[in-house]
């Protein structure tokens, strides 16, 4: 190997070794892991619900209408599904990002 991997490997090395790197990794990891869950549950309750009581879904929205509750439930669970992929790329936009700027600038002594 070169010294120019070796210096990327040192690199790359000093910042996988940095606790700030490492304390990013576990709360931007734990933030996925719960957000996914959030949306999944969601989905698969509705599913559920949809599958073992669909006279549940199927009422009205209000005496005399055409639109059935499971409507408005499903495109609520799009929305919030929208709405919390929107919040996390801002989070991941705004702190994470430049949290690992900033561990990236400070490995490069």
């Amino acid at each position: 190997m070169n010294s120019t991997t070796d210096t990327h490997a040192d690199h790359y090395r000093r910042i996988r070794e940095n606790p700030r790197f490492i304390a990013l990794i576990q709360t931007r990891s734990r933030m996925t892991w719960k957000l996914s869950a959030l949306v999944l549950c969601g989905y698969f309750l509705f599913m559920g619900v949809a599958a073992s009581l669909p006279e549940l879904l199927h009422q009205p929205l209000y005496p005399g209408s055409h639109l059935s509750l499971g409507i408005p439930i499903a495109t609520l669970l799009i929305v919030i599904a929208w709405l919390l992929t929107a919040w996390y790329v801002y989070r991941a936009n705004t702190h994470f990002d430049s949290l690992s700027a900033s561990i990236v600038k400070e490995s490069q002594v």
